[in-house]
């Protein structure tokens, strides 16, 4: 049996002293939930589709600059590109021309400012992991600012022992102890940090924020005048769903009382995953891409007692990830997009699948570097005209799953032509060569031992490299056999 949140706080509360007051609600909050016996899990029965969603292509809105002077631009910075084999921000990866994400998004703020002839707040939430590599890389570009005119940093949460329910012990790495909250730490992070105070005081009122693995996410004129028009507190930008979604978080509406909600996949009952999977009845996705009245926020922790009471999932892992004979715990976290319920009259708007363009995987990197992505005069990343809005699919063998290997696979240079490809499948080790394109949907394979390099030319059809013995000379090489 669970002990109540008074035969433990004490304890996490010593735990957590040096963490500012922000941090420390909104996890008392979260711990709360998770005693309380409450089910975490929000069923289908308590659903309904939603329908009439306003659309990008349909708002006839005049873009007004006026309303930059009081928006801020915000990029979620904290992660550090693990699942991808990377110890240091992902968004520092080199993405196209020489430009790595961060590059790109300090390019894309300075066009806008020229071309607007306004001063765009710009800021990060950077992880303790994150800020010193964030900031050492963005000092070329000194009119973004610094400090904490730059940056604040995201709050870390205890562990919890799934044993005992108190906070989890682990002497062998203490800092195993500790977890990210979720994304939806942005909230009381500004508030913590004193960030959500200095822009009020400022005169900022509206903030954008996306992931900065997302290049997609520029700042839009036409969303934003639509955002600060139409009066709401909240707007959550969503896409169409499709079976690639399928997976992923879904917009719903709540059958008691009404309003929109986030449901993840986190918060679904096993017996509802067809349900949750069914893209014709939850019919758009979260992209993560959020516009939030800055001065309803702030209310919105007046009336909460310094929290934003956020849907809490609990995450079952093993205090040290890599040692799963280690002690069960859980982690509690939250999801920023989750806060459409939390502000009444909050709205979504469904925007172009060219505004979702994330970095998951090398996959998606690799996709990215290729010209079915082409670079823009004000530093945008968009899909190629011609793919009209469907960006390639790829498929890398597991051994490219990290950044190291898929550079092997393609090195500087020889990043294949996917401006005409459908699906790309790579199984088995093999190089590829300079001048090398894929058209249609197409399966490469190596079933052999040895590493096989891809020879130039034009692919639309599978091909099976295993007996192929390519060489690559400086005058352009040609097939052995």
């Amino acid at each position: 049996m669970a002990p109540t949140l008074a035969e433990v706080w004490g304890e996490y509360e010593q735990k957590m002293k040096n963490e500012n007051k922000a941090a420390q609600d909104a996890f008392k909050y979260n711990l709360g939930v998770l005693l309380s016996g409450k089910s975490v899990l929000i069923p289908d029965s308590d659903l309904k589709a939603v329908s009439n969603i306003q659309r990008h292509e349909d708002v006839s809105t005049e873009p007004k600059a006026e309303y930059l002077k009081n928006t801020v631009v915000l990029k979620l910075n904290g992660g550090l590109g693990t699942g991808m084999g990377l110890d240091k921000a992902k968004s520092l990866l080199a993405v196209t021309g020489g430009n790595s994400f961060l590059d790109l998004i300090a390019k894309q703020v300075a066009s806008m400012k020229e071309e607007y002839k306004s001063d765009l707040k710009f800021m990060l939430m950077n992880s303790f992991s994150t800020s010193a590599d964030t900031l050492q890389a963005l000092k070329k570009y000194p009119d973004l600012g610094t400090g904490s005119e730059l940056e604040f940093v995201q709050n870390k949460a205890p562990k919890v022992d799934a044993a005992t329910f108190r906070p989890v012990a682990w002497d062998a790495d203490p800092s195993h102890e500790w977890c990210p909250p979720g994304h939806g730490d942005l909230y009381p992070a500004m508030l913590g940090s004193g960030t959500l105070d200095r822009l009020l005081e400022k005169g900022f009122k509206y903030m954008f924020v996306s992931n900065s693995d997302n290049l997609g996410a520029t700042m839009d004129l036409k969303i934003l005048t639509y955002f600060v028009e139409s009066g709401a507190p909240f707007l959550m930008e969503v896409a169409d769903r499709t079976e690639a979604d399928k997976k992923g978080g879904h917009l719903a509406e709540q059958k008691s009382g009404g309003g929109l909600l986030l449901r993840e996949a986190a918060q679904c009952p096993p017996d509802d995953e067809k349900q949750f999977q069914d893209i014709n009845k939850y019919k758009y996705f979260n992209t993560n891409n959020l516009w939030v009245d800055l001065t309803k926020l702030a209310e919105i922790f007046k009336e909460n007692g310094g929290s934003v009471p956020l849907p809490v999932m609990k995450n079952d892992k093993t205090v040290d990830p890599r040692d799963k004979a280690s002690t069960k715990v859980y982690q509690l976290e939250t999801a920023m997009g989750a806060a459409i319920e939390c502000f009444p009259g909050a709205k979504a708007l469904v925007i172009p699948r060219s505004r979702f363009a994330p970095v998951k995987t090398t996959n998606d990197l690799l996709a990215l570097r290729s010209d079915a992505f082409v670079l823009t005069n004000d530093f945008r990343v968009v899909l190629d005209p011609s793919r009209d809005g469907v960006p390639p699919t790829v498929k890398l063998d597991g051994k490219y799953k990290f950044t190291d290997a898929m550079e092997e696979l393609i090195p500087k240079g020889k990043v294949p032509s996917l401006k005409e490809c459908k699906k790309l499948v790579i199984e088995g080790d093999m190089q590829f060569s300079a001048g090398v394109t894929i058209k249609g949907e197409v399966t490469i394979k190596n079933t052999g031992d040895k590493k096989r390099i891809i020879p130039p030319g034009t692919y639309d059809k599978d091909f099976d490299v295993t007996n192929v013995e390519y060489t690559e000379p400086s005058c352009g090489g040609c097939i052995v056999a």
